[in-house]
C-alpha cells in the first residue's frame, strides 16, 4: 500500500498542463494566459479631462484678469469642434477631450459665474493640471500583460479595453462527477430505510468551482454493472473523472471492475492514509490527441471524499491548468491542547483555528484546535472545520504548542 507522498507523486507524474486554447474573457477568469497581450493603441487615445469643471488656457490667468467667457460644452463621448479662443473657458465633463490649445482644467468648485462669464477662483492653475495625457496609461504596442499571468477581473477588464474578446489561455480542467450506490438518493428527496442523502455531489461541485475548474454532476449511478459501465464511458470525455462510493472490497463495490472494463488502467488502489484509505486512481484511454482522463474513485463517506479531493485532486487540478506550487497547500499550525494520536497511518482530523495566522508573517503559525468528531460520516463535524490536522503514523502524544501540518480547506 502507497503512502500519501508515493501516492501523490504517481498522480503529479501522470498529470499534464491542458494544451492553450481560445477562450472568452469569462471564461478565462483564473487561467493562466498562453499569450502576451500588448496594447492595440494609446490609452487614453487624447488628452482628457479628469474632472467636471472648465477647459483653460494658462496664459489667459493672470492676477489681473481671471474673468473667461464661457464657450462650447464638451460633453464624456464627444469631441471638441474648435480650438480654444483667447480668454475663453470650455466647459467639459470627466472623461471629455480637450479641445486644442487647453493646457488645463479648473474643477467646477473653484469658480463661480459672472453675468454669462466664468471667474477662476482657484488660488492656482497649473500646466496640465487635471489632465490624462495621451498615452500616459500605455502606449500602442506596448506589453500589458505576459504568456504565464493569471487572469484577474482586472485582467480581464484590460483585455477588453484593448480589443480583445476572446484570448488564448491554458484552459479549466473539465470534472466529471459521478456518484454511486443505490442507498443514495438526491438531496430533495426523503431517504427511505438504509437510504442517505448524496451530499458527495455538491460539495466535490463546490470544489471544483473553488479550484477553476468546469464541473458537471452527473445522476446517482445504480449499483448494476451494465449501467454502471455505460454512465462511466460517457464520463471519460472529461479532463477529471471523480467517481464516488464503490471503491472499496465489499460485495457491491462495482466501481474499479467498471472502470477497468471502460479501458481505465489503475495505477493505484488504496493509500495508507485515514480517512480515505481506499481511493482509486488510473488513467483512461487516449482522447484523440489528448491524454487519457484522470480517474478517482474516492470512497463514500463526506471525510474520505473531501481529503481525497484535497489532498490528490487539486494538485492534479492545478497541473492541468498549468499553475505551480506547493501541492498540496498546506500551513503549520500551532496545537491549542495536548492530543493523543494512535494508528498506523496518516490521519486527517478536522480542526478549526483559535487564532488564525495575522498574514503578515510576524507573529508565527496561527493556533488550532482538533475537533470532536464521530469519523468520517460526521458532516457536522467536518462543517464547523477550517481544515484537517495531518498527524503521522504512528501512536505519540502531541504537546500544546507543538507545531503541526494544517491542511486548509479554503
Amino acid at each position: 500500500m502507497l503512502t500519501v507522498e508515493e501516492a501523490l507523486a504517481e498522480v503529479i507524474k501522470e498529470a499534464r498542463p491542458l494544451p492553450p486554447a481560445e477562450r472568452s474573457l469569462l471564461d478565462s477568469r483564473g487561467c493562466l494566459l498562453a499569450e502576451n497581450v500588448a496594447a492595440d493603441a494609446d490609452q487614453p487615445p487624447f488628452d482628457k479631462s479628469l474632472v467636471d469643471g472648465y477647459a483653460v488656457r494658462i496664459s489667459d490667468l493672470t492676477s489681473a484678469n481671471r474673468r473667461l467667457k464661457i464657450g462650447e460644452t464638451i460633453l464624456a463621448g464627444q469631441t471638441p469642434t474648435r480650438r480654444l479662443g483667447p480668454y475663453e473657458a470650455a466647459v467639459i465633463m470627466t472623461g471629455a477631450p480637450l479641445p486644442p490649445e487647453a493646457d488645463a482644467v479648473v474643477m467646477r468648485e473653484h469658480t463661480r459665474f459672472v453675468h454669462e462669464d466664468v471667474v477662476v477662483d482657484a488660488p492656482e492653475v497649473r500646466a496640465g493640471q487635471n489632465i490624462l495625457r495621451r498615452g500616459r496609461i500605455c502606449r500602442q504596442g506596448e506589453l500589458l500583460l505576459q504568456s504565464g499571468n493569471r487572469l484577474s477581473p482586472t485582467s480581464l477588464g484590460l483585455l477588453a479595453s484593448v480589443g480583445r474578446t476572446r484570448v488564448r489561455v491554458i484552459p479549466r480542467p473539465t470534472l466529471a462527477i459521478l456518484p454511486t450506490g443505490d442507498e443514495l438518493v438526491e438531496p430533495a428527496q426523503v431517504p427511505g430505510p438504509g437510504q442517505i442523502r448524496n451530499s458527495n455531489a455538491v460539495m466535490l461541485e463546490a470544489l471544483a468551482v473553488d479550484h477553476i475548474a468546469f464541473s458537471r454532476v452527473f445522476p446517482i449511478a445504480p449499483d448494476e454493472p451494465g449501467e454502471l459501465h455505460r454512465i462511466v464511458q460517457e464520463c471519460l470525455v472529461f479532463d477529471v473523472l471523480l467517481v464516488t462510493g464503490g471503491v472499496s472490497a465489499g460485495q457491491r463495490d462495482l466501481v474499479p471492475a467498471a472502470l477497468e472494463r471502460s479501458g481505465v488502467r489503475q495505477v493505484f488502489h488504496k493509500v495508507r492514509m485515514k480517512p480515505g484509505k481506499p481511493l482509486w486512481f488510473g488513467i483512461g484511454p487516449q482522447r484523440g490527441e489528448q491524454p487519457g482522463t484522470l480517474v478517482f474513485g474516492l470512497p463514500g463517506n463526506p471525510a474520505s471524499t473531501l481529503v481525497g479531493f484535497l489532498v490528490f485532486v487539486a494538485p492534479a487540478l492545478q497541473v492541468l491548468a498549468g499553475r505551480s506550487g506547493p501541492v498540496p497547500a498546506e500551513l503549520s499550525a500551532r496545537l491549542d491542547f495536548e492530543f493523543l494520536h494512535r494508528g498506523d497511518r496518516a490521519t486527517y482530523r478536522p480542526a478549526r483555528w483559535v487564532e488564525p495566522p495575522s498574514g503578515t508573517g510576524t507573529s508565527g503559525p496561527g493556533v488550532i484546535e482538533i475537533l470532536d468528531w464521530a469519523g468520517s460520516a460526521d458532516l457536522v463535524g467536518m462543517a464547523r472545520a477550517d481544515g484537517f490536522v495531518i498527524l503521522g503514523a504512528g501512536d505519540r502524544v502531541f504537546q500544546a504548542g507543538e507545531i503541526v501540518r494544517f491542511l486548509p480547506l479554503r
